[in-house]
């Protein structure tokens, strides 16, 4: 196979490595790992990544401060990609993991504020 452009909607690691602010090491984990498996591969052995795999990864990275195992990611995305009515515990467990995530989203929110109130106090006495 060989590499297409982006204008052609795929991408070589690097371009998706840009695009998302993530390292080239992170996304070739994430596709040894099964998270992330590139698109395709060309002749040469390269990864070729698809705008699919572009807005794939933009979802694990929104996870990822959230505290998700990559395990548990895995399992979201497949929830994400499943038909709505493909199977009842779908919603359940999507469910489950909304409630974590705000939960999560709602205590990194105290330390900020905390990191904040902790700033202004050094900013009084600069």
């Amino acid at each position: 196979m060989t590499a297409k452009t982006s204008s052609t909607n795929t991408m070589h690691i690097g371009e998706l490595a840009e695009r998302t602010g993530l390292s080239l090491r992170t996304i070739r984990h994430y596709d040894d790992v099964g998270l992330l498996p590139a698109t395709a591969r060309t002749d040469g052995g390269f990864r070729v990544f698809s705008e699919d795999d572009f807005e794939r990864l933009m979802v694990i990275k929104q996870m990822k401060p959230l505290g998700f195992s990559l395990e548990e990611m895995a399992e979201i995305l497949a929830l994400l990609a499943a038909p709505e009515g493909a199977a009842p515990e779908r919603s359940v467990t999507l469910a489950g993991f909304l409630e974590r995530a705000v939960h999560q989203r709602a205590k990194m929110a105290r330390n900020l504020a905390q990191a904040d109130e902790f700033i202004e106090r050094l900013s009084n006495r600069s």
